[in-house]
This record gives structure tokens, sequence and C-alpha cells, in this order.
């Protein structure tokens, strides 16, 4: 898990970091840092993020393999926010990962309150509240 979500962080991260297990805890290796080896809750909202996308991605990919029959696919992968803590730079390279993902095959639904983000997407759900129920329109790009 930690080799997958290893060249994920690269991508995402820029090279930034890269995560070690120490005694069963998550630990960041800060490479713009001199490779200080820290613990992951002294990551940043948006680094802390980019290693969560990074490990959900890799256990996405290596889920055949620990399926009983080695045939599983994640088909599909919903992100709930966390968008909002993201600078513009870091919010391109999500973006980015989040489209090549759906250009492999998956879908891959997000909420988000970002419209940057959301005008990247090929077809949005707008959901709007009203005042006693909400509507859902789908948009496509």
């Amino acid at each position: 898990l930690i080799d997958g979500a290893n060249q994920r962080l690269d991508d995402l991260s820029g090279g930034a970091f890269s995560l070690d297990v120490d005694k069963r805890d998550f630990r960041v290796i800060d490479h713009r840092n001199a490779d200080e080896r820290r613990s992951v809750k002294t990551l940043s909202g948006g680094e802390t993020f980019l290693v969560s996308l990074a490990l959900a991605l890799a256990l996405a990919e290596q889920l055949a393999s620990m399926s009983v029959h080695g045939v599983a696919r994640l088909e599909s992968m919903f992100l709930d926010e966390g968008f909002g803590t993201l600078d513009t730079e870091t919010l391109d390279v999500v973006a980015t990962a989040i489209e090549e993902l759906s250009a492999g095959g998956r879908l891959v639904g997000i909420v988000t309150h970002i419209e940057a983000l959301a005008e990247r997407m090929p077809v949005q759900m707008v959901v709007t509240k009203g005042p006693s129920t909400s509507t859902v329109a789908q948009r496509l790009r």
C-alpha cells in the first residue's frame, strides 16, 4: 500500500513527500526539508488531503490483488470535499489526477463547492436546495 501511495504522492506533491510506516504509524518524509521524518499529524490540511488521496488511490488499485478470486475492480469512487484546503496549483494537480482516473474507465464522483473544480468535470449533478426539498439537474460540459 505504501509503495503504491508513494508513486501517487510523488506526482500529487511534486516530489515533496513520501510515506513510511514506523511501528504501525504513518510517517511523512519531507523531501523539501532534508528528508525529515515526522508524524502525518504535522501536515497542513491540503497536504493531508493529498496523502489521503494517494492512499485511497493506491488501495483502489490493489483491490484486485486483495480479492479472494483476484477479479475485483473498484469501478467507482467518490471524493467528498477537502478541496477547499488546496491552493490553486495543488487543486489543478488533484483535478488532473481525477481526470486521469476517469479516462482510465473509472466513475469518479466528487462533492465540491469549488467552482473551478466543478467546471473541469465533464458531467455535473447540480443540487439546489429549495424551501422544502432539493432538486438535482444534470449539466454536461
